[in-house]
């Protein structure tokens, strides 16, 4: 006979909420309690690069809620919606192997858009969408900016916390929340890599054989950028340049992009200036997947 496996401890004090009233009170209930509140956005399909993200809202606050939600609106048409692994129980499970969180916060698709696909109120934000992933991916911006507000509303807390792998997501975020006023603190944190280098991302699962092995060439590319800077290297076009050289060895791959932009307004930058932070990133379609991966680095301040 089967026996049903044994819930954790901590699983099992994990509040699963489904929807935004219950979020709300479960928020209200702990800010009344004194205590300080973080959120870790996620989409599920959790990894260990989620799990750091866990971790670090435990260092800043001592209620932590974990959502999980795959979030249409941020799909372009003809992308990876139907498809995105989805694995609640699973997420759970990992959870627990990092002391859990207070909640997780797991509403349907109709619990947070009228039709369950999209509302009539949206959320923009303009210049730091017009390079990178945003001329590639319509609507995309402004899905995940509109679907963060919403998190932020439901479950109301001091400090967010997300991964810079994704790093244009973090810089939208952040001047989303400073621009609208939401007294939210945001902390981007280091992206968590396989042993070869390349980011962990819910989609390489996608990846096998081929693919797998010179999906490592997009974190070469970023390396590359990253070492070209900090050794001095002011033009901007040369570094761009670094960037494809990895792809020469992953024949597989198709480059979206591989760009070099500002920090601030994530603009194309042109000559390199000391103390000038720039992100160096790429996105490539690989093996049914869509990859991205970045570096952020400070010019050399004896770089003139």
């Amino acid at each position: 006979m089967n026996r049903a496996k044994p819930i954790p401890e901590q699983t099992q004090r994990m509040k699963l909420i489904t929807n935004v009233a219950a979020m709300q009170a479960e928020a209200r209930d702990a800010r009344c309690s004194g205590r300080h509140l973080a959120l870790v956005p996620t989409m599920g399909s959790l990894h260990e690069g989620h799990l750091q993200l866990v971790r670090r809202a435990r260092q800043e606050a001592d209620h932590v809620t974990v959502s999980i939600f795959v979030n249409p609106t941020q799909f372009a048409p003809g992308e990876d919606y139907e498809r995105y692994p989805r694995d609640l129980d699973g997420d759970m499970d990992r959870l627990s192997e990092v002391g859990g969180a207070d909640v997780v916060y797991a509403p349907p698709p109709l619990a947070m858009y009228e039709d369950g696909s999209a509302g009539l109120t949206w959320v923009t934000v303009d210049r730091l969408t017009e390079h990178l992933c945003g001329p590639h991916r319509d609507g995309h911006f402004t899905g995940v900016t509109t679907i963060v507000s919403k998190l932020f509303n439901a479950c109301r807390p001091d400090v967010a916390v997300f991964g810079l792998k994704d790093a244009q997501q973090f810089f939208v975020l952040r001047r989303m929340a400073r621009d609208l006023d939401f007294g939210i603190r945001l902390v981007g944190v280091e992206t968590v890599r396989e042993s070869d280098g390349l980011a962990m991302s819910s989609r390489n699962r996608y990846l096998s054989g081929e693919s797998r092995e010179q999906a490592v060439a997009l974190s070469r590319a970023v390396f590359a950028a990253r070492d070209a800077i900090l050794a001095g290297q002011h033009s901007a076009d040369d570094v761009r340049a670094l960037m494809r050289v990895p792809f020469g060895d992953a024949p597989l791959a198709e480059i979206e992009y591989a760009e070099l932009v500002d920090a601030d307004y994530l603009q194309p930058v042109t000559e390199l200036r000391a103390g000038q932070t720039v992100v160096a990133a790429v996105a490539v379609h690989l093996g049914g997947a869509r990859l991205i991966d970045n570096t952020i680095t400070e010019v050399p301040s004896w770089v003139q």
